[in-house]
């Protein structure tokens, strides 16, 4: 994996995270010390192979041995060939962002040497063992005013506690004299360039990637989900949240819902890496967006029944049940338009997610010109039983339909009874409507996910207005 997505990776981890406005939001990811741990781990083979490349520029100088004179020496062709990071951590701090240190680094420069000294002139290969190697770097976490991350170093320090020059040749006696100018120009030039190289990294190369993370998912031609950050980081001593607006939203016609996300408080897991908590907020304007875009209706008509079903929609069927179907529509097949009369509302409690749809069901005569007669209209109350489960990486569900309660609203063909019918109406409910809607909500919505992420271990807990979806990750 190119080594910009890793860092894409690490970074975009602990910038997943932020805070909430004045409202609460509708999605809140969590990032735990163990998340943060694992991927400051895939960060650590970026920054690895970052330090790598630090190019070291040549350097000469005199010495003065006094009166015999001035040496003159030269270090060129310098290139690290290897280093080692074996201690490393993260820490958030608490109100301002995290401190990535990095102990106890190894950095080896091989390169060639040249002295001349009055009639002496040799060269020859030489290496640097720079040993005791910290940096410390300061993330600042945030968000534009698009609602997509950022990233920003606000400090680095950098300190090499000893540098060990070995040189090839025969005049040992003569480097010995200027040893330690050389050691020291060594040291100097690579602390001056291992936190820019570091910084220019996060600037240059992650924030561009970080900015393409998308803040908008659309999910069909009518709706799209709005996951764009809703303020700067908040950062707490073992974990980082991220408050995203967690909204559904119709593409061709925004407007605000007319109610707001619930206060959601996380309970302190932190046994998994990430944490997703889905507000009740969310599934609600979504079911907001489908019901004033008139797409929460379905049709219902004779073809659609099984063949082998006793129970078939025409008047003749119901005609058994409401005789002045027959007479007054003989041998006719009928539709029946099932529709939401309010947009339905998912209730989220401890063990349990219930959804109470009302619905209408306008029952029609199909005439022989194709025209509809209306019949009657009634109004259906439904308890039915949610659940839920994520399915690469998108929360998807399901539902279980309970009590179906049936009343007469209207009727064009006199009255009567709906309990007569209540059997046939709960009927093409269970068998057909309610698998056209499962098979719809089978398709699920996705989780505000980096690329290269795959979720693994997944648990689901219920809390009071909402669902929390815990997770270890890694990166593919």
């Amino acid at each position: 994996m190119d080594f910009a997505y890793r860092l894409t990776f690490w970074f975009s981890m602990t910038a997943w995270v932020g805070a909430a406005d004045a409202g609460n939001p509708g999605f809140v990811v969590r990032l735990t010390q163990k998340g943060l741990d694992y991927a400051l781990q895939e960060g650590m083979i970026v920054l690895q192979q970052q330090l790598s490349q630090i190019q070291l520029p040549d350097f000469s100088g005199t010495y003065d041995v006094g009166f015999l004179g001035k040496v003159e020496y030269k270090f060129t062709s310098m290139a690290i060939s290897s280093v080692q990071l074996p201690s490393f951590q993260v820490s958030p701090v608490p109100d301002m962002g995290l401190k990535l240190s990095i102990s106890g680094a190894f950095i080896q420069v091989d390169g060639r040497w040249d002295v001349r000294y009055q009639f002496i002139h040799e060269d020859g290969s030489f290496n640097v063992k720079v040993m005791g190697l910290s940096i410390s770097v300061g993330l600042k976490l945030g968000n534009d005013e698009s609602g997509r991350p950022t990233i920003a170093p606000t400090d680095c320090s950098c300190h090499i506690s000893n540098v060990e020059v070995h040189m090839s040749g025969t005049i040992g006696w003569l480097v010995d004299l200027f040893h330690n100018n050389v050691e020291s120009e060594l040291r100097q030039s690579m602390e001056d360039q291992i936190c820019p190289e570091v910084t220019q990294s996060i600037t240059s190369k992650l924030l561009p990637l970080l900015q393409t993370l998308p803040v908008t998912a659309k999910i069909d031609q009518i709706s799209a989900i709005d996951y764009s950050l809703t303020g700067p980081p908040s950062v707490m001593a073992n974990w980082v949240d991220v408050s995203l607006k967690g909204e559904f939203f119709d593409i061709s016609h925004r407007t605000a819902p007319p109610f707001a996300p619930p206060l959601l408080s996380l309970p302190p897991e932190q046994d998994l890496m990430v944490y997703f908590a889905v507000s009740e907020y969310l599934f609600n304007t979504a079911g907001l967006v489908y019901q004033s875009a008139g797409a929460l209706v379905f049709n219902l008509t004779d073809d659609m029944i099984p063949k082998e079903s006793s129970v078939h929609l025409n008047t003749s069927s119901f005609g058994l049940l409401i005789p002045s179907v027959s007479k007054m529509y003989p041998n006719m097949l009928m539709k029946l338009e099932m529709s939401a009369a309010s947009a339905p509302a998912l209730n989220i409690n401890p063990g349990n997610l219930t959804l109470s749809p009302v619905g209408n069901i306008q029952a029609y005569a199909i005439l022989p010109n194709s025209s509809l007669a209306p019949l009657f209209l009634l109004q259906m109350k439904m308890n039915a039983l949610a659940k839920v489960a994520v399915n690469s990486g998108k929360i998807v569900g399901s539902l279980e339909l309970g009590k179906v309660e049936i009343s007469l609203v209207h009727s064009d063909v006199g009255l009567f009874s709906v309990s007569v019918i209540s059997m046939a109406v709960n009927y093409y409910v269970s068998a057909t409507l309610l698998p056209r809607v499962n098979e719809i909500l089978k398709n699920g919505f996705p989780l505000p996910l980096i690329d290269h992420i795959q979720l693994t271990d997944f648990v689901i807990e219920t809390y009071e207005h909402y669902l929390l979806f815990g997770a270890n990750a890694h990166y593919e």
